[in-house]
């Protein structure tokens, strides 16, 4: 449904830096830089860091992962780029069954997951949560 999206961040240089080998787990990499917004994909633009000088709103970003080792490597590699634990990897049952998720707050205050959901998770009929 979504066709990309650029986060506000405080400091061009630092959010690239924590950024650039957190979305190298998920096989994205630095495409361009457009004045002061930096955008990553595997062809294209999916993911942009967007630098102002106004007050940031945290937000909550989930990148989707295709296995449980790619969400603990994402939260390694974030927690060794700048990122602070905000929830280690671990099942999430709550928000549905086979909810594999990790938490990172990254250096602007945003609320950053991997999430990976089984396959009997993404087979169940919609809206039954089960």
């Amino acid at each position: 449904m979504i066709d990309h999206v650029n986060i506000p961040v405080r400091h061009l240089a630092r959010a690239r830096a924590f950024y650039e080998p957190v979305l190298d787990a998920f096989g994205y990499r630095f495409l361009l830089q457009d004045g002061p917004v930096i955008g990553f994909g595997d062809t294209s633009w999916v993911f942009g860091l967007a630098e102002t000088e106004a007050d940031i709103a945290p937000l909550h970003l989930a990148f989707s992962a295709r296995s449980k080792g790619q969400v603990d490597k994402f939260h390694c590699i974030a927690l060794a780029s700048g990122g602070t634990c905000n929830g280690p990897p671990g099942p999430r049952d709550h928000y549905g069954p086979g909810y594999y998720a990790s938490y990172v707050i990254d250096p602007d205050g945003h609320n950053i997951e991997a999430v990976m959901r089984s396959q009997r998770a993404l087979d169940a009929p919609k809206g039954t949560g089960q």
